[in-house]
C-alpha cells in the first residue's frame, strides 16, 4: 500500500513546474518554494474533567510581499506542519490570481474538536490566540476559519487578542459573526465562489447547467452551500457524501431538506437522513461520489482524494475544487488527458478569502456595505480571475492548474522582486 502523500511536496512540485515554464532564477524559486516564517507552540487546556491536555499547535506565514499573510486556522485530528505548509503556500497562490493586496498563510491545532465540549473548545481557542497575538495583526497576519473552526471561535480568538493588546483591532480576525464587525455574505462565500468559476467554465465549454447533475463530496459548510446554490440556479444534485457515507439519487436529491437535517443534527452530519429513491452509500464507500456520471464534481472535503488510483474513473465534465489540494498531480495529467475541466483549488475557493479582504477593508473604514455590493464585488473578482486562469492555459496550451499557477507565482515573484529581496 502507497503512503499517504505529502501536501506541501505536492504544492512544492506544483511551484516546480510553474518555476520552470517562467524561467525563474534559481534564487527567486528557492525563495518561493519555503515558507519565509513558521511558528510552533504547545497549548495546555483544562478540560471539563479538571484534567489538563497539552495540544500542538502551528502557524506558517508563507510569504507577505504582495501584503500581509492571510489564512485561516484548521482544528483537526490529523493536522501536520506539511499540511498547513502546503496550505500556506496555496494561499499565497490564491490570493495572488484574484489579486488582492495580501500574502499567504494558515495556521491549526492537532485536536478532535468533535469529540470536545464547547467549553474546551472555547480554552483551546484563547490559547492558541495567547501564543500567536504577538505574532499576528491587520498589518502582519490575518487569521480566519477553515476545517472545524468557526464564527464563534473567531469570535473567541478576537475578543482575546483584544484583551491582551488592550485595543479595539477587529480587523485582526475575518469570518467573524456579523455583529462582532463580520461581512454579510461571507459564510457561503467559497461556495458562491467556485459557483461562478462553474457558471464561467460552462460558458467556455458550451454546456448547459439547467439541470445539470451534480456530485458533492464533502457537505460540510462549504459544500453544503454548493449544495444550496446549485439547487437554486437549477442544477441537479443527485450525490452527497460526508465522513459518515454519502446519499446518491438520480433523480436529485432534495437539498433544502437535507441541508435542514445536517443544520439541526449536532455534529452537521448527514447520517439520519432518508428520503424516496436515495440510496444510502456506506462510509467505506464513500468515494464511489467522485466516480459518477455527472457534470460537475465539487471535491469539498480535505486533500489528496482524487489520486492516481481513481483519476481514470473519474467521469464528471467539470471538476470544481472546493477543497485545498484535493487533486495530486500524477491525477492532474490522467484528467487533462482524458479532457476534464479542471477549475483548480486556488482560484475555485478563492470566493473565502476575497470576501475575508472585503471584510477587512470594511474594519479598516469601519463602514459596511449590503449583502448584494459583496456578492456583485465577489462576481467581479472571480469572474475575471476565472479567465486570467483560462486564456493563460490556452496561451500556454496547459492544464488550469499550471495556468493558474503561472498568473499568481508570476505576480508574487514581481513583488518579491521590485522589493529587492531577490532577483
Amino acid at each position: 500500500m502507497s503512503s499517504k502523500p505529502n501536501p506541501f511536496a505536492i504544492a512544492q512540485q506544483q511551484l516546480d513546474d510553474a518555476a520552470a515554464i517562467l524561467g525563474l532564477s534559481p534564487a527567486m524559486h528557492a525563495f518561493l518554494r519555503v515558507p519565509m516564517r513558521e511558528y510552533h507552540f504547545s497549548i495546555p487546556v483544562q478540560m471539563d474533567d479538571g484534567s489538563y491536555q497539552v495540544f500542538q499547535g502551528f502557524r506558517v506565514q508563507y510569504n507577505d510581499a504582495r501584503g500581509p499573510a492571510k489564512g485561516g486556522i484548521r482544528f483537526h485530528p490529523d493536522e501536520t506542519i506539511d499540511t498547513v505548509r502546503a496550505l500556506a503556500a496555496w494561499m499565497t497562490w490564491k490570493t495572488a490570481v484574484v489579486d488582492i493586496p495580501l500574502g499567504g498563510g494558515k495556521g491549526g491545532v492537532i485536536c478532535s474538536p468533535k469529540n470536545m465540549s464547547r467549553e474546551e473548545l472555547e480554552r483551546l481557542s484563547r490559547g492558541y490566540m495567547r501564543r500567536l497575538a504577538h505574532l499576528i495583526g491587520p498589518e502582519k497576519d490575518v487569521p480566519a476559519p477553515d476545517v472545524n473552526t468557526t464564527p464563534e471561535i473567531m469570535a473567541w480568538m478576537l475578543d482575546e487578542y483584544e484583551t491582551i493588546t488592550g485595543r479595539h483591532l477587529p480587523g485582526v480576525i475575518t469570518g467573524k459573526p456579523v455583529p462582532l464587525f463580520g461581512s454579510l455574505g461571507r459564510s457561503d462565500a467559497t461556495a458562491r465562489g467556485g459557483i461562478y468559476t462553474v457558471r464561467e467554465a460552462a460558458k467556455m465549454l458550451g454546456i448547459e447547467l439547467e439541470g445539470a447533475p451534480v456530485a458533492i463530496q464533502g457537505f460540510g459548510n462549504v459544500g453544503g452551500w454548493a449544495g444550496i446554490l446549485c439547487h437554486q440556479m437549477g442544477m441537479k444534485v443527485i450525490a452527497v457524501s460526508d465522513e459518515t457515507g454519502g446519499l446518491y439519487n438520480p433523480h436529485g436529491l432534495n437539498i433544502p431538506a437535507l441541508a435542514k437535517h445536517v443544520q439541526q443534527h449536532p455534529k452537521r452530519w448527514i447520517e439520519g437522513y432518508t428520503e424516496p429513491g436515495a440510496e444510502r452509500i456506506p462510509k467505506e464507500e464513500g468515494g464511489k461520489v467522485l466516480e459518477l456520471p455527472v457534470t460537475v464534481l465539487f471535491p469539498a472535503a480535505l486533500e489528496n482524494v482524487i489520486t492516481q488510483e481513481n483519476a481514470d474513473r473519474i467521469q464528471a465534465k467539470i471538476v470544481a475544487e472546493l477543497a485545498n489540494g484535493p487533486t495530486t498531480p500524477e491525477a492532474d495529467r490522467v484528467l487533462y488527458e482524458k479532457g476534464i475541466y479542471v477549475i483548480p483549488d486556488f482560484l475555485c475557493n478563492a470566493g473565502g478569502v476575497t470576501v475575508s479582504y472585503f471584510e477587512q477593508v470594511q474594519n479598516a473604514y469601519n463602514f459596511y456595505w449590503p449583502a448584494e455590493e459583496v456578492v456583485k464585488r465577489l462576481d467581479e473578482r472571480m469572474t475575471t480571475a476565472f479567465h486570467a486562469v483560462h486564456e493563460m492555459a490556452q496561451r500556454r496550451k496547459v492544464h488550469n492548474r499550471l495556468a493558474a499557477y503561472l498568473v499568481a507565482v508570476q505576480r508574487v515573484a514581481e513583488a518579491v522582486a521590485l522589493r529587492g529581496w531577490v532577483k
